[in-house]
């Protein structure tokens, strides 16, 4: 602590008043350091005669808080005075988190319903997010940085509270103060989304798997009649009066449902749209209109054919429900951590109509999720968008992590490759994916210059992408991946940085003046 406490000091940070703070911090290199420690420059702030900033000392990364007078305010870690300075060390807590979100207001997650471009920046380590805010910063997209579903949380041992927490402390550290959204991604249960929402996540990204009936989009049409019939009279009258063998008029598509069709949609959607309505519900009653509603119905084998979707967001809007962002499921293969594997043209001629639906039917958002890496399509995605649009990544940010291991701990990636060969079994059972592990080289024959490259390989790049809680749960690979990112961090900002740029830039989202 007298580290910190000595270039505190030599900065005379504690005599600057507020402009000359201001001034300071956006002069300079991000990080001052000196002999044993680093102050995070952006982080530099004062609520009266108490100045608060982001520092590391003896390897450990904190939040600071100094002042002539004794510290105040609930804050809670290691505390002492120190040549007529009180100086307080709090950990990145929770309790600390919601302290420092409620002092500085930025630092707290918001609805993002009203911005027009937004990514989801997944971060399953929490140590990602200031690379994932550099590149955001130039770019006119809001950055959805604490973005977690339940599987992700058991796979990395983390928690709500945390990866809200981890994210508030790095915009803290940061300086970003545009705004930044929290997801409760793929949740399917209400006591999970109350878990997000206790958090402090206003981003639901609501999960339909489970209430939807797949089954009768492969059923006969005698079949699909007979199911109907079962239906209660009121709602067959009205299914068929409004979609049965209609054609519908959209500005630069038309989209045309069946009898059969209508019918169909009914069997597979009208118990999900009562739970969308009421998990809808569920958020206004616990944050107002402070909330933004993902819909998710793109966990199935099939894409969601333009029919399905209009008579979908329809129902949803006849019901209310305040859609934020809707992911259908699109033709051809979005495979994790690899670009897009199908009939680019067709891919494209879709997605035109189903944002054709979007504008017609709530100007919501669509969504593209396992968005990381699709390159080949982010310009046809940007362009029929219209940047309307919210681009869903996750693992790309955990492989820039690992790709600086391979750089600085090469022993330590080759022992990864080992250990992710072996989670595969599991791993494939939680994503789907198409890597062949004898197109993997040995890491073992290959020269430390040469571990990059798997990165680049498509089987060993999908392999290291999914494996990731096989890799974290291992005591021996955690620590010292860790310890090796904390070493190298600005070198993990910068790949991040780099990496989240270029998705942005691919998609066509305009620059900030």
């Amino acid at each position: 602590m007298e580290s910190v406490l000595r270039m505190v000091k030599q900065h005379g940070l504690l005599e600057m008043d507020r402009l000359g703070l201001e001034t300071f911090r956006n002069e300079g290199a991000q990080r001052i350091e000196g002999m044993d420690a680093v102050i995070y420059r952006r982080s530099i702030r004062a609520i009266e005669d108490t100045l608060f900033f982001i520092g590391v000392a003896g390897g450990e990364k904190s939040l600071f808080l100094a002042g002539e007078q004794p510290i105040v305010g609930g804050f809670t870690g290691t505390s002492g005075r120190i040549g007529g300075v009180s100086l307080l060390r709090a950990p990145f807590s929770p309790a600390n988190g919601s302290l420092l979100q409620k002092a500085f207001p930025f630092t707290a997650p918001v609805s993002l319903r009203n911005r027009k471009t937004t990514i989801g920046c997944g971060d399953r380590l929490g140590l990602a997010t200031p690379g994932q805010i550099r590149a955001v910063r130039s770019y006119e997209a809001s950055p959805v940085l604490a973005q977690q579903s339940i599987r992700e949380l058991t796979l990395t041992g983390r928690d709500y509270p945390g990866v809200v927490s981890d994210a508030a402390f790095l915009v803290f550290q940061e300086g970003y103060e545009l705004g930044y959204g929290a997801d409760g991604d793929h949740l399917k249960s209400m006591a999970d989304i109350d878990a997000a929402v206790a958090a402090g996540m206003p981003m639901i990204t609501l999960d339909l798997t489970d209430v939807m009936s797949p089954a009768p989009a492969s059923w006969s049409e005698g079949k699909v009649d007979d199911e109907f019939r079962a239906l209660d009279s009121g709602t067959r009258d009205r299914v068929l009066e409004r979609y049965a063998d209609r054609s519908f008029e959209l500005a630069g598509a038309r989209v045309r449902i069946t009898m059969v069709e209508a019918k169909r949609c009914a069997l597979m959607y009208l118990r999900a749209l009562g739970y969308a309505r009421e998990v809808d519900r569920h958020l206004r009653a616990k944050r107002g209109d402070r909330y933004d509603l993902e819909i998710s119905i793109d966990e199935t084998t099939a894409p969601t054919l333009p029919a399905h979707h209009l008579f979908f967001v329809s129902e949803l809007q006849r019901r209310g429900v305040a859609v934020s962002s809707l992911a259908p499921r699109f033709v051809g293969e979005f495979q994790k951590g690899i670009d897009y594997i199908g009939d680019a043209a067709e891919f494209e001629r879709q997605l035109a109509i189903h944002c054709a639906i979007a504008n017609a039917f709530g100007d919501y958002k669509i969504s593209v999720h396992s968005g990381s890496d699709k390159f080949s399509v982010y310009p046809s995605i940007g362009a029929h968008t219209g940047m309307r649009l919210h681009l869903k990544t996750a693992g790309t940010s955990w492989l820039q992590a690992v790709r600086v291991i391979a750089r600085a701990n090469p022993g330590l990636f080759r022992s990864m490759v080992s250990v992710a060969l072996a989670s595969l079994t599991e791993a494939s059972k939680l994503y789907a994916v198409s890597l062949d592990p004898a197109a993997i080289p040995d890491s073992d024959h290959l020269a430390d210059a040469e571990l990059e490259g798997l990165l680049q390989n498509r089987s060993s790049r999908q392999l290291l992408h999914i494996t990731f809680g096989g890799l974290l749960g291992n005591s021996g690979i955690r620590g010292k991946l860790l310890r090796t990112l904390a070493e190298n961090e600005e070198a993990h900002y910068a790949l991040v940085e780099e990496n989240i740029a270029k998705h942005l830039r691919l998609l066509g989202v305009p620059t900030r003046r």
